[in-house]
């Protein structure tokens, strides 16, 4: 059979060479023939070619495109920006999320997240997503603790249509009661899940152990919540927190004037309800710990951190978790090979117990979370808690140099830029920042923050944040974890040296 394979295999490459050697003598006598002669006669590509107008140059610098906005007289934000893309990107943005749940609504906003884009008062579920694959788009939704977001994608030339379609399932959903109870069961699903992601586990962790008030509501409705979701709690909730004040559509891709023309009939009708006082949270620290047992034990240490309402600091902490960095112990092309972060060159790089260590933020209108996940066998638990412990001292002391400073302020403003080139991220960034600042501030002022940082700035910004109350959250085989009163004091020994 082998001996078969081989003679097929040798016969097929004789008859490819025989073909490739006619394709070749061909060509040769074609260039011989030619009207061009030898190649000696071609023409020089500096040469002009006769009758070819040749179109004007790239101008050097490409003014950014200017956003426009207008607010509608019952409060409600229309802000776009053009782009020469042939697509453009339309989001609806709320100033609702967890944080706005009391207990008679809680884990609406999860549920509300699951009911986007299905029936309407207007459509069934069906004629929605054929109206949506006529046009070639794609929708999507998501719910954060402080604000909800609806968002659609298409050519621009749907950009009548798919404004409509968006409004109609954001204003007029329906909320059948079956459509309600299969998200419900799907959310059951979902929440059983959740223990198989340990960092998205420990995350909702830090915020539930961290905060007393709002922020420490769930992202993830509690099971103990989901017999009382229905299709009137949600409309309730709805009438209640979609407001004009608090709503913003923002668009990227498409022309202001054109965009308004469509808007404007469809929302000027919505209530111009006085925008409420973001609900309290207060920052307190704590201890979090659940035992699974199993082969890891999984932790995050956290702290307090402005919130954008303080743009700098904001800025400072988003620099020192790219500073940090950290991932998984094994990447592309070996453990931690071209991986330059702290956490990569001081934990995962020499100690191989150590299967993940990265730093996160999560960072809200008047506060925010600095914090390190990391997973460790069981019995190097408590070493590995002291171990990020002395990182965040290394930081706070001043170990870090100039090139560590250097390449996270580079990483950070990189990162700023590629994901704003996304045009769906683009007007999601136009959406949440006119809901938290009124306005879109510059991107130019972003990266003039970030230039401007020192590394005084991330010593004072680290030795003040690791004074704060500590939080931790630990799950898996938790047996070996320290007791809080010890990390903390630790952490406060790391404040005072």
């Amino acid at each position: 059979m082998f001996r078969t394979v081989a003679l097929r295999a040798k016969a097929l490459k004789g008859l490819l060479n025989r073909n490739l050697r006619a394709s070749r003598y061909a060509s040769s006598s074609a260039v011989a023939t030619s009207s061009w002669g030898s190649s000696s006669l071609l023409p020089s590509m500096a040469i002009p070619l006769t009758g070819v107008s040749l179109p004007p140059p790239l101008a050097d610098h490409v003014q950014p495109n200017k956003l426009k906005t207008t607010t509608l007289p019952n409060g409600f934000k229309i802000a776009s920006e053009m782009s020469p893309n042939p697509a453009a990107s339309i989001g609806l943005y709320v100033d609702c999320g967890s944080i706005y749940e009391t207990p008679s609504f809680r884990g609406a906003t999860h549920l509300l997240e699951r009911m986007a884009f299905k029936s309407t008062l207007n459509r069934t579920h069906f004629r929605l997503v054929r109206e949506i694959e006529a046009m070639g788009g794609s929708t999507s939704a998501s719910a954060s603790r402080e604000q909800m977001g609806y968002t659609i994608d298409a050519l621009k030339t749907y950009v009548p249509e798919m404004v409509e379609v968006l409004i109609d399932s954001v204003r007029n959903p329906a909320f059948l009661d079956w459509e309600v109870n299969e998200e419900l069961q799907k959310m059951k699903v979902e929440i059983g899940e959740l223990a198989n992601n340990p960092m998205g586990f420990l995350l909702e962790a830090v915020h539930s152990t961290g905060y007393s008030g709002a922020l420490a509501n769930p992202l993830y409705a509690p099971e103990s919540a989901i017999s009382g979701l229905t299709g009137d709690v949600l409309e309730e909730f709805v009438s209640e927190n979609y407001t004009a004040p608090r709503m913003v559509l923002a668009a990227s891709g498409v022309d202001h004037e054109e965009l308004l023309k469509v808007v404007e009939p469809l929302l000027s009708d919505l209530p111009n309800v006085t925008r409420p006082a973001e609900p309290k949270s207060q920052y307190v620290g704590g201890d979090f710990r659940r035992h699974t047992g199993g082969e890891a034990t999984h932790f995050a240490l956290a702290f307090e951190v402005p919130g954008w309402n303080n743009e700098k600091e904001a800025i400072i902490a988003t620099v020192l978790q790219m500073l940090m960095g950290g991932g998984g112990s094994f990447s592309a092309g070996g453990p931690g090979k071209g991986m330059h972060s702290w956490l990569y060159l001081q934990v995962l790089n020499k100690y191989e117990r150590v299967q993940s260590c990265t730093a996160f933020t999560s960072i809200f209108n008047n506060t925010g979370l600095f914090g390190i996940y990391c997973c460790t066998s069981p019995d190097f638990a408590a070493p590995g808690i002291e171990l990020v412990a002395n990182e965040i001292k290394a930081v706070a002391q001043g170990k870090v140099d100039q090139k560590h400073l250097d390449r996270a302020k580079a990483a950070t403003k990189s990162a700023i830029l590629m994901n704003l080139e996304s045009r769906m991220i683009a007007a999601e960034d136009i959406g949440r920042q006119i809901l938290t600042y009124g306005e879109r501030k510059p991107i130019d002022q972003f990266l003039k923050v970030v230039d401007q940082l020192t590394l005084k700035d991330i010593t004072d910004f680290t030795s003040k944040v690791i004074a704060k109350p500590l939080t931790m959250a630990s799950f898996g085989e938790v047996l070996n974890v320290p007791s809080y009163d010890s990390v903390s004091s630790e952490v406060k020994k790391i404040e005072l040296s």
